[in-house]
């Protein structure tokens, strides 16, 4: 239902929640309750970033998984995104947590494919003669029942595609492009951006949180990722009894501090964003009774608003690409114990 709004005494009302939509010439779009529940502005924009979500990326996978190049503008900017979450970030920061002191830090060929598998017929020896003959040889045939298979000749080899730390990618990817999507929602007029909410920002560092309990217990169990917060120290004596739990507790009050504030950088840089789009504009409002002065606060300010709303598109992308990179390094901090 079309409604005219009330005049609101809250001059940054346009960045808040509510149960409507605000529409241009004074009027609002009312959100209708369901049953008792009277769901919000913002609500509603994070089920339209999720449905968002997933249109572009089944999309994107089912044209990755007929094995063909992607194709087309729209397509190949969401690749390129999530191919760089990936190389650029995932892989480098959480490397291979099972590689040992000495190797590299995907603690494998990052180049081509592993090759991991046990013969059917021959010595791990002759396997590895084997494996030197695979890229050239001519009667190579490829099976894909839950993992790669190389046939050469007699032997059978198992390919393993991809990193170690592709088993996060995504947890970070689904970080990534749900705070971009719902930082661009923002920038459509009338819509509105629920990144720019402590509450939305809140319950998203808490399921970072969460995902990070789990790699961590998952690689090190529930009480040694818990334990694990505390580095290794060869202190001699009863200094490590004093020590060693001063150190624990304050890396495990780090730990929350830390997600606390993932929530209040997006929140407040995002809210910091719309606030100032709303102090330039308000420039004009107030400036209408003061004769003259209108006709040049008003071009300057329309200019300063397409500008921060330039900047804003960028920031849109960087703080989805800040809050995505610390959501990584915390999971590497918790596979990656000290």
């Amino acid at each position: 239902m079309l409604l005219a709004a009330d005049d609101h005494s809250d001059t940054f009302h346009h960045v808040r929640d509510f149960d409507f939509f605000e529409l241009p010439f004074g009027y609002h779009l009312e959100i209708p309750a369901i049953g008792g529940f009277q769901p919000t502005k913002f609500m509603v924009l994070q089920v339209v970033t999720f449905l968002l979500v997933v249109f572009i990326f089944r999309g994107l996978a089912r044209r990755v998984a007929s094995g063909q190049p992607v194709k087309g503008r729209w397509w190949n900017f969401w690749e390129t995104l999530a191919l760089f979450i990936r190389d650029d970030m995932v892989r480098p920061i959480i490397g291979d947590p099972d590689a040992h002191h000495g190797h590299d830090d995907h603690g494998r060929n990052s180049h081509g494919p592993d090759y991991h598998g046990e013969p059917l017929d021959t010595e791990t020896e002759h396997m590895k003669d084997v494996e030197r003959e695979v890229t050239g040889h001519d009667e190579i045939t490829h099976e894909k029942e839950g993992a790669d298979l190389i046939h050469v000749g007699d032997h059978t080899l198992s390919v393993a595609v991809g990193h170690p730390a592709d088993k996060y990618l995504p947890f970070v990817w689904s970080c990534f492009f749900y705070v971009l999507i719902s930082n661009l929602l923002g920038a459509i007029p009338s819509m509105g951006t629920a990144t720019s909410s402590i509450n939305v920002t809140g319950a998203l560092a808490l399921v970072v949180f969460c995902a990070v309990v789990f790699y961590g217990a998952q690689r090190s169990g529930f009480v040694g990722f818990w334990l694990s917060q505390a580095p290794s120290m060869d202190l001699p004596g009863v200094m490590g009894y004093i020590i060693v739990p001063v150190i624990w507790a304050i890396e495990v009050v780090g730990l929350f501090i830390k997600h606390i504030v993932l929530a209040i950088r997006l929140f407040a840089n995002i809210m910091g964003g719309h606030t100032v789009l709303a102090v330039i504009l308000s420039f004009i409002a107030v400036s209408a009774d003061h004769g003259a002065i209108w006709y040049a606060v008003t071009p300057a300010s329309v200019f300063g608003q397409l500008a921060i709303g330039l900047l804003e598109l960028f920031v849109a992308f960087v703080q989805a690409y800040v809050f995505s990179i610390m959501a990584t390094l915390f999971i590497s901090a918790a596979v990656n114990p000290h």
